[in-house]
Parts: C-alpha cells; structure tokens; sequence
C-alpha cells in the first residue's frame, strides 16, 4: 500500500477538506506524508515487521473509513497517531506471543565502543537521544533490544517522546491520558530502560 510519489507540501488542514470531499488524490498525500512514521513507531512498539507493515496498512484503512468523522478537535497528527497506536496496543494484547522478539534474533555482545556509548548514555540525565543511538548500528540494536522489554504503555511513551519527538500534550491526547500520567510514565519507562541496558553491559 505504500505510496512513492514525490510529497507535495500542503497544509494538512486543505487535503483533508479535499478528502473529505471525496479526492483521493489528496487523502495519498496525506498517507504518503505520514505512512513512514506511522510506521517506524508501529514498528517500534510491536517488534515484528511483518505485523507493523499490516498494523501500518491497517491504520490508513481506518483513517480512509473515517476521515468524514474527523472533526478538528485535535491536529490530524495526532488523530492518526492515534489509530496507529491503539491499533498497535489491541495487537499486542491480542497477541499469544508471552514476550516480544528482537528484529534481530541473535544480537552479539557489544564490543568496546558501543560498550563506551552505552555508558555515557546509561550516567546522562538527558532523555533518550535518537542521534546517539543512530552512531552505531550495534547500539540502535541494543537499544531496540531493550525498548522491546518494556512493557506497552511504556514502550509507548518511550517511542512516541524520544523516537517520534511528541510533545506531552500531544503523547496525551493520543493515548487519551493526563499530562501528568505521561511525565510519570515516561520517568518509569526510561529508568527501566535504563536497567535493562545496564544489564546488557554486565
């Protein structure tokens, strides 16, 4: 279902009208300026490509269904992340699996370097950094490694804040909680995260 025409910038609010007036070529638009992120934190939170590839069609298919329902209440951005998410979260419910899988099945031992970076990000106080973890490619898989050991709701917090950059209102109005329930949530999923890498280093 992806789409691979060239994106034209266009207000969000304008192709929406457009496809609620019944243009599809502006509801392609709108799937081909989102389905990349949409599909990054789908596939962030259940661990499985094939499932977030599905997850990822899926969400588009709803928001093609209900895109006459969309009132404005909210940003557009955040209606979708929503279906995408809850989307997400009912399937890893839904899902027999007892524990999510690494992409990877086999992660070697980090070697000294990605040992270093791991270091300094486990004594920064900052929040997850997308762009230290982008250094190495053993080191994204570690840390995609840990993140899949969360449990949802913080797996959640911790990729829509410090993978996809969600605001706390925003991360609160797609999942429907308090601001503060997200600070909170945030803060346990990030010391855990933390643990988590620790013992990778042990």
């Amino acid at each position: 279902m992806y789409l691979r025409a060239a994106s034209i910038h266009i207000d969000d609010s304008v192709l929406i009208q457009q496809s609620q007036a019944g243009d599809t070529t502006a509801m392609e638009r709108l799937i081909l300026k989102y389905q990349n992120r949409i599909h990054n934190v789908i596939l962030k939170m259940c661990g499985n490509p094939d499932d977030a590839a599905e997850l990822t069609q899926e969400t588009f298919v709803k928001v093609i269904e209900s895109i006459d329902k969309f009132k404005g209440r909210s940003s557009f951005y955040t209606w979708l992340f929503r279906i995408g998410v809850n989307l997400t979260l009912n399937h890893c419910q839904r899902s027999a699996r007892t524990a999510p899988r690494s992409l990877d099945a086999e992660e070697p031992a980090p070697d000294g370097q990605t040992r270093q970076l791991l270091k300094e990000f486990l004594t920064d106080d900052r929040a997850v950094d997308p762009a230290v973890l982008a250094q190495s490619r053993e080191l994204c898989a570690l840390a995609l490694q840990s993140l899949l050991q969360l449990e949802e709701p913080q797996r959640t917090v911790v990729v829509l804040r410090d993978i996809e950059g969600m605001t706390y209102a925003e991360i609160a109005d797609v999942l429907n909680i308090e601001i503060g329930t997200v600070r909170s949530r945030l803060s346990r999923a990030r010391s855990h995260l933390r643990e988590v890498l620790e013992a990778m280093l042990t």
